[in-house]
């Protein structure tokens, strides 16, 4: 697998499952070929934190290690599953932590509506300020989802993204996709493909445009089929790549190219 080029375009590698591992699976990572990951924030408290501890710790451990790891990129938000610990300023928060580190945040994000979540008209009116920061600062937005798909498409409305973004995780009709990539938004591929039972899902990524889609893995979250139960980590792209291939009818080669591609693009990287 050497021979392709691989972005993790969602990867918390930041989390404490990866405490004890972290500089081998990156490592490993680089070995099979993901040259780039981005890491999403949750809380404002981690955003700040994966901007300053993380990559101190990692070059900390080895003067040389940065040279054996992919090139990480950053972005800030506040995920709906910590919602009980968000605070209006800390959207300001946010913007001031990306003025002073243009250079490593690419994005806007993990933010979004959660069905699963009491109050979801209290998430979207926080989701909609991240709307608006992206917007002012000219970034893509990484949108989670979970049953909520029409209550995305409110706030779209409100507040329409300027910079279109990421469906992390995407999970809905083809009909749903199709809208996300017309207002100019990539569908996050990860591994629920893997699982033959979502045969829904299977289906509408097969149908997308290569050029709308981008692979990720949500580690350490969604393990792929057949590690049920286990910590997913960011070796698993090749698995889901794998997997995607099989759905696509396009050449191998092809497709692990426009997927590095569109990752580069959606993030405005080089």
């Amino acid at each position: 697998m050497r021979e392709y080029h691989f972005f993790d375009s969602h990867c918390h590698i930041d989390f404490a499952e990866f405490d004890e591992s972290r500089n081998m699976l990156l490592q490993q990572a680089l070995n099979s070929g993901i040259i780039k990951m981005l890491v999403p924030g949750v809380t404002l408290v981690q955003s700040k934190r994966i901007l300053s501890s993380l990559e101190s710790c990692i070059i900390n451990s080895s003067s040389k290690i940065q040279d054996l790891i992919p090139k990480l990129y950053f972005a800030v938000g506040l995920h709906p599953y910590f919602f009980t610990e968000h605070k209006t300023h800390h959207i300001d928060e946010l913007e001031q932590l990306c003025v002073l580190n243009r250079n490593k945040i690419v994005a806007i994000g993990e933010c979004g509506i959660d069905s699963s979540i009491a109050d979801t008209e209290k998430q979207k009116s926080l989701f909609i300020a991240h709307i608006a920061l992206a917007n002012k600062l000219e970034l893509p937005l990484i949108v989670h989802h979970r049953q909520s798909h029409n209550l995305i498409e409110q706030a779209f409305k409100q507040i329409r993204p300027q910079f279109g973004g990421v469906i992390h995780a995407f999970s809905g009709s083809l009909q749903q996709a199709k809208s996300y990539i017309k207002m100019g938004f990539k569908i996050g591929v990860g591994g629920v493909i893997t699982y033959q039972r979502a045969n829904k899902t299977r289906a509408t990524i097969n149908q997308l445009p290569l050029e709308s889609l981008l692979l990720e893995t949500d580690a350490p979250s969604m393990p792929i089929s057949g590690k049920q139960g286990e910590i997913n980590t960011p070796i698993a792209l090749i698995a889901i790549f794998e997997q995607l291939v099989s759905l696509r009818k396009e050449n191998k080669d092809v497709i692990s190219k426009q997927l590095y591609i569109n990752s580069l693009d959606i993030f405005n990287l080089v």
